[in-house]
């Protein structure tokens, strides 16, 4: 499917397998709604897949591709250049790719903006493209992604925006992206029509956090329970001992025992194990990682330990999670449910 663009600037979507059509529907909307308050067609995109076959997102949705990175890459050659090129993913980690990350190193070289949603900054990172710079990584990937590209400046944040590298980390994040970057364009006035249409109650910053404050996750307000947990979540790969929390909380051993079975319903050494658990199972389930690797990167020492506890937790072994993940993705991420076609057409 050929698309000629014809607004005055256009973007480059390059969707990898299993992409979170929530993301790419958000970016392309706030395009879409930009184009009409402005009363012309200043935006327009197009998507490229690697084979200019039609991608399939995580939900089981398929969108068509207007081009095959073959033709893209050729036409970058020949033609006036994409405002941003974005590459969009979602859950899991992609596989290397030598033809996409030759690809970007080249609209590197080439002075091109670049983008990327949830797990479609592991690509740019593996092309050298992130580097020294600020990057939004979903709370997901960061674990695994942190470990594996530490050059990157990688932030538990929305998104970011480092120069001509505007990352977000997924979700309904692209919105907020996209509006920043139309607001620089066209005016706030403009952003303002876009979020009262799109019901959108504010406009999010660059660099705001992700994930709700620890205080309306845990459901308490308790000063010195929230002070424990803060420092359990930032030593998960190395665990403390209760008796250095405890000091550092300002409360004694047996007063945080109480605060745990009181609040929590657990004692602190087992909430400190979930938590542990609770990463190991995200990483099983977005990192390519060997799980070995993981278990040490959650703070087990030894594998069969690391398998028995995850056993006794969600009643399989870190190698049956992989491989139901693997299958679930095979099957499009819902079963067998039958696959739905959609035609993207351009605004």
């Amino acid at each position: 499917m050929q698309q000629a663009c014809t607004g005055d600037r256009f973007f480059t979507f390059y969707l990898l397998d299993g992409f979170a059509l929530h993301g790419f529907s958000a970016a392309v909307e706030a395009l879409r709604l930009a184009n009409d308050v402005a009363g012309r067609p200043v935006y327009d995109w197009l998507a490229v897949t690697a084979d200019g076959q039609p991608a399939v997102s995580s939900c089981g949705m398929r969108i068509a591709a207007d081009r095959s990175l073959a033709e893209e890459r050729d036409r970058l050659l020949r033609v006036a250049p994409p405002r941003c090129i974005v590459v969009c993913g979602g859950r899991m980690a992609p596989p290397p790719d030598r033809a996409l990350e030759a690809w970007l190193r080249l609209c590197g070289r080439n002075r091109l903006a670049l983008g990327s949603f949830a797990s479609g900054l592991y690509p740019l990172a593996r092309a050298g493209l992130t580097d020294g710079r600020r990057c939004a990584v979903h709370w997901e990937h960061f674990p695994d992604f942190s470990e594996r590209f530490f050059t990157a400046k990688a932030r538990q944040t929305a998104f970011e925006i480092d120069g001509s590298l505007y990352t977000c980390a997924g979700g309904n994040a692209p919105f907020d992206l996209f509006l920043r970057l139309i607001e620089a364009d066209l005016g706030t006035d403009t952003v303002n029509r876009i979020c009262e249409i799109a019901l959108r109650e504010r406009l999010r910053e660059t660099g705001e956090r992700q994930r709700l404050p620890l205080q309306a996750r845990l459901g308490t307000d308790n000063a010195f329970l929230i002070r424990v947990i803060e420092q359990m979540e930032a030593n998960l790969s190395e665990p403390l001992r209760l008796t250095a929390l405890s000091p550092a909380s300002g409360l004694s051993r047996r007063q945080m025992e109480r605060l745990f079975r009181r609040e929590m319903g657990r004692t602190p050494a087992r909430y400190y194990l979930d938590l542990r658990l609770e990463r190991a199972h995200l990483l099983l389930l977005t990192a390519s990682q060997p799980i070995i690797e993981i278990a040490m990167a959650c703070g087990f020492s030894t594998a069969s330990h690391f398998s028995r506890t995850y056993r006794e937790r969600y009643g399989c072994t870190p190698q049956q999670t992989r491989l139901a993940e693997t299958a679930r993705r095979r099957a499009g991420g819902r079963g067998n449910a039958p696959e739905m076609e959609h035609e993207r057409h351009v605004a």
